[in-house]
């Protein structure tokens, strides 16, 4: 499925005027430490593309490989009543894609999206183009521009 994922992830984004440079690991970048490790970048340029079930309605949440998502804070941020990880088969009902090579763009259907603060600190992000293998790089500009998506604070707060 991979080249087919990624052939698709790539046509709906130039059919969106978006052309991105994918670059492929044989290896894989399935977690965000095996794609920072391919990349020679760091963890928190990684970003990982999650399908969360909101009051009953598959949102997708950009966070920082660096980062977990606080699904307290996203039900506040949210003013959701109810907030979960989606299961492996409701995120590629959602996306179309297998979770691992997930694009934060370029869907079966149009998904709310949100972005963590903290992803937006880099001058350049690495994501999934639609495999475990393939990724490729944009500004945290491009990635919000490209999902429409609304910047909230979602990150587990860190004890420092």
């Amino acid at each position: 499925m991979g080249d087919d994922a990624v052939r698709r992830f790539t046509d709906r984004a130039r059919a969106r005027g978006i052309a991105v440079e994918v670059a492929t690991f044989p290896s894989g970048t399935r977690t965000a430490a095996d794609a920072a490790a391919a990349l020679g970048c760091s963890v928190a340029q990684i970003v990982k593309s999650l399908v969360f079930i909101v009051d009953g309605e598959a949102v997708m949440v950009l966070t920082s490989g660096a980062n977990r998502v606080d699904e307290r804070r996203l039900c506040r941020a949210l003013a959701a009543e109810s907030v979960r990880k989606a299961d492996a088969t409701e995120a590629r009902a959602a996306t179309g894609y297998a979770i691992g090579g997930t694009p934060p763009f370029g869907h079966d259907r149009h998904l709310r999206t949100v972005c963590d603060r903290d992803l937006t600190t880099h001058p350049t992000v690495w994501a999934a183009a639609g495999s475990a293998s393939d990724v490729f790089p944009l500004t945290p500009d491009d990635l919000l521009e490209a999902t429409d998506a609304t910047v909230i604070d979602v990150a587990e707060a860190t004890d420092t």
